[in-house]
């Protein structure tokens, strides 16, 4: 509920704060402009974040249950120490790390983010697998589960919404920086936003800046929909069960 109040007021600021404020500029026909730009660029951004968020799920959860496991332990909080570490870089020192060892374009910017979004995505799985009620675990042991049988069965859906909710962080946040791939060659919808402030065409600017805070706020509210409708009840807090 606190998560659909926060994404409709963001929603109400985008379409009640900003459209006056561009109209009072008169910048709004010069916005309609460059609407055939935005649309391409839109469309580079949504496969750029799209590939940083396969190659960090795919990345992230495994590297997440592998830390989780008991013989793991003694190593998890170095890992995730030295992932912090990482996640404190900005993101744009991160794009140009990638940029030096792997050159301009796309490719480094979805090294640069993908390293960027990993924290999340490995802390909730470790952290949630961890969580597991240690009574579940010993019923499944009770009834003779293999290892494998109980990560799949009782460990993975108990820590089900823990997992997605660092996903649904990670690649939020990654929908949000992907502007700043344009500046190592990487596209999206940042080439507006900096094209703009460079030579200093407002309307420019604003069409990307507004493009991408509405990009950020719909990617939010598709993967709450998502997180919502996939986990079951009872394991599922923004669906509680019925009485």
């Amino acid at each position: 509920m606190h998560d659909r109040l926060g994404l409709a007021a963001s929603i109400a600021l985008l379409m009640g704060l900003f459209p006056p404020s561009v109209q009072a500029a008169g910048l709004g026909a010069q916005m309609l402009g460059y609407r055939s730009e935005a649309q391409y660029l839109l469309g580079q951004h949504v496969k750029l974040v799209a590939m940083v968020a396969a190659f960090s799920v795919l990345l992230g959860v495994p590297l997440g249950i592998w830390l989780s496991r008991h013989s793991m332990r003694r190593y998890s909080e170095g890992v995730m120490q030295l992932l912090n570490i990482g996640s404190t870089v900005p993101t744009l020192a991160k794009l140009a790390i990638a940029m030096l060892f792997f050159g301009i374009g796309t490719g480094s910017a979805v090294i640069g983010l993908t390293i960027a979004t990993l924290m999340p995505i490995v802390r909730n799985t470790c952290v949630g697998l961890q969580s597991v009620a240690p009574a579940l675990l010993d019923a499944a042991r009770g009834i003779g589960m293999r290892p494998g049988q109980i990560l799949w069965r009782v460990e993975l859906p108990n820590a089900l919404n823990v997992i997605v909710s660092g996903i649904r962080t990670a690649i939020t946040y990654a929908t949000g920086t992907a502007a700043l791939a344009f500046l190592i060659g990487g596209g999206g919808l940042g080439e507006l936003i900096f094209t703009g402030i460079d030579t200093n065409e407002p309307a420019m600017m604003l069409t990307g800046a507004i493009t991408t805070c509405a990009l950020a706020v719909m990617v939010d509210l598709l993967l709450y929909q998502i997180q919502y409708w996939l986990i079951p009840r009872g394991v599922n807090p923004y669906r509680p069960l019925r009485t």
